[in-house]
């Protein structure tokens, strides 16, 4: 739950994720090296917090970096139930129900040959879970993390646009309209109205797979602590 001027709220998140994302800038590389060609989604994922988690930078901005957050929702009873995981949420204190969360998929996938650009799963398992309240209920901001396994952030880029112009339920009211990138990360936003007429904006940061690793890629961060 949100206390205070909503907006205020919104900046602080945005100011968070533009920090957020140079740290996982950071850590990129030396995640995916050590990572196969394709890569699951999780695999990465699971990659990416190990090394955030450590990181001095992150532990001075958040409480916690959490992966497979459960989000609880509240019954007519009064009780509390999971609604579901998401991939990555970051807690700024014990308040449970106020988090910025991630939600983390793979584009542009090779498999036997042939790339699939998974961008219709991108938004409708996706997106549409912070429209449907599932994810960030109540909460003005939630993030997408896209993981382009080919490189081809264009394309990836071209096909999310088709797909959310494609699907009416994301009840869109601006965007796509690009950010500042970070690093090599090309980033968008959205604005959408959800059922109850609340509105959230999403962002959206696309990680190109880097290239082949170096000997500097593997070799530790001085920002990463080492229990």
């Amino acid at each position: 739950m949100l206390i205070g001027d909503m907006q205020g709220w919104v900046d602080n998140f945005v100011s968070f994720d533009d920090r957020f994302l140079e740290r996982i800038a950071a850590v990129w590389p030396a995640c995916m090296a050590v990572l196969p060609e394709q890569p699951g989604e999780d695999d990465i994922t699971i990659n990416i917090v190990d090394r955030l988690a450590k990181d001095l930078v992150v532990r001075r901005l958040c409480h916690w970096v959490e992966y497979q957050f459960e989000p609880f929702g509240l019954a007519a009873d009064g009780s509390k139930y999971s609604k579901g995981i998401i991939d990555i949420a970051v807690l700024f204190d014990w308040e449970r129900e106020r988090y910025l969360g991630y939600e983390c998929k793979r584009l542009n996938v090779i498999n036997g040959g042939s790339r699939s650009s998974l961008a219709t799963v991108y938004v409708t398992q996706g997106m549409m879970r912070f429209l449907t309240e599932q994810y960030a209920e109540q909460l003005p901001v939630g993030c997408m993390l896209g993981y382009v396994l080919d490189g081809d952030v264009p394309f990836a880029r071209s096909r999310i646009a088709d797909a959310i112009g494609d699907h009416v339920p994301l009840a869109l009211a601006e965007g796509p309209s690009p950010l500042a990138a970070i690093e090599t990360i090309e980033r968008f936003r959205t604005t959408h109205i959800r059922s109850a007429g609340s509105q959230i904006e999403l962002r959206h940061a696309l990680f190109s797979k880097p290239p082949a690793p170096t000997q500097d890629d593997i070799e530790p961060d001085p920002t990463i602590y080492n229990d």
